[in-house]
């Protein structure tokens, strides 16, 4: 199994960018944190980060299956902003059949009115929102155990 994390936009500044609603975790940091996890589950991992939309639209549809990729079992994702404006990472992530689950570091639902709604959620194996950094293992071991669940025995 290989998975692919994708990271949007302003999350290369984490660490620095309001540290005091994000945590003082930089994304090398929570990259690392994710690649012991996958390590320990058996599961390879792939990371990636843009601030710019077409290059994480380009990145989901050289990895799914369904646009000949096939490169990974399946996709977290924290489309940033682009959660909640972009059809275009929604019709890449749809395109692709790729099993996904959409993480936050903050509970989006206690934030801006803006943010509470998301494009991609209803498409969404899982949402995992509200625990800092660890909202990605979280969403790791959620994906993991459901795609291991979806193998044929």
């Amino acid at each position: 199994m290989h998975l692919l994390a994708l990271h949007g936009p302003n999350l290369n500044l984490l660490g620095s960018r309001e540290p005091a609603l994000y945590g003082p975790a930089t994304l090398v940091d929570i990259d690392a944190t994710l690649a012991e996890r996958a390590q320990a589950l058996g599961v390879g991992l792939d990371c990636f980060q843009s601030n710019h939309e077409g290059a994480l639209v380009d990145r989901i549809q050289q990895a799914g299956a369904a646009t000949g990729g096939g490169w990974y079992d399946g996709i977290l994702i924290n489309a940033g902003a682009y959660t909640h404006t972009s059809i275009a990472i929604r019709d890449a992530l749809l395109a692709v059949r790729t099993p996904f689950v959409e993480v936050h570091l903050s509970n989006v639902h206690a934030r801006e009115p803006f943010r509470h709604h998301s494009t991609l959620a209803d498409k969404a194996v899982g949402v995992i929102c509200g625990f800092g950094p660890m909202s990605y293992t979280l969403a790791l071991d959620g994906l993991v155990a459901h795609l291991r669940s979806q193998a044929p025995r």
